[in-house]
């Protein structure tokens, strides 16, 4: 089976080097995972994702490496500092950049002031129609007010709900805009049964699978650091859930995210 881990952070800050991005690659690859999105939180992290993907696409990691595409957003928690340096790196026309991301609102920790928030979020749906590229949406404890800027703005054509943590209420009204549903690791935990009846409603076209690594390892390994390879961890318990198989869901949320963020697998990976 193969995977894309559609959404993780695997930029300096996020991640231990002892072992080295390499051997991160290595065991993704070993576990299926043949491509990975790797999501900006502010202008540092983006401009870090961007050149990831270009090491990896100059073959720095090995030939082996996965594919690696870079989403690049202002995060909620970082809305005070303004979303133009975001907006200088989309000017940049990198060939690396398939979205912008992650943007949102967050109400629970409400790092920064809601309204200055819904600004910053306002401002990159406006990018994502802008640049046609796809929104990468965070969403906690603020879905009214995210459904109302998004109908202000407009739901850009390719919009994926990341690492979903809603029930079917909220995955009805996600499918009703248009949206892509990506599932993370907390799909697998024992508190979470609303976001396992979610994924059982939403259609395998409009599901990704992600890991959100280095954060929400996903059963067995929660608590531990996440990462790319536990993917198709993810994956199984969509499955189960949906009462299908696990390379039904490898091979859906494979192809939606070539089709998102617009790449090409090789067949024979």
């Amino acid at each position: 089976m193969v995977w894309v881990d559609a959404h993780c952070h695997l930029q300096e800050r996020y991640r231990d080097d002892d072992a080295g991005i390499a051997a991160l690659f290595a065991r993704a690859r070993e576990a299926g995972t043949a491509a990975l999105v790797v999501v900006g939180t502010d202008a540092q992290t983006s401009e870090e994702a961007i050149d990831l993907a270009a090491e990896a696409a100059a073959g720095r990691f090995g030939a082996e490496a996965p594919l690696v595409r870079a989403v690049v957003g202002l995060h909620p928690h970082e809305a005070t500092s303004g979303t133009a340096p975001i907006k200088a790196l989309l000017d940049r026309h990198s060939p690396h950049v398939a979205g912008v991301g992650e943007a949102g609102l967050d109400y629970y920790y409400e790092h920064s002031p809601r309204a200055v928030q819904r600004v910053a979020f306002a401002e990159q749906v406006g990018f994502a129609h802008a640049f046609n590229l796809p929104l990468v949406i965070h969403a906690r404890d603020a879905w009214d007010d995210l459904f109302d800027v998004l109908r202000s703005e407009g739901v850009p054509t390719e919009t994926v709900l990341h690492c979903f943590t809603g029930g079917p209420e909220e995955a009805e009204r996600c499918l009703a805009a248009g949206m892509t549903v990506s599932f993370s690791g907390i799909a697998s935990f024992p508190k979470a049964p609303e976001v396992r009846e979610a994924a059982a409603l939403v259609p395998l076209e409009r599901l990704l699978v992600e890991t959100d690594s280095p954060f929400l390892a996903p059963v067995p390994h929660r608590g531990k650091k996440n990462e790319p390879s536990f993917v198709h961890l993810v994956g199984a318990v969509i499955a189960g859930a949906k009462g299908c198989t696990p390379d039904e869901v490898a091979r859906a949320s494979t192809a939606n995210a070539e089709r998102i963020f617009k790449f090409t697998l090789d067949p024979l990976v």
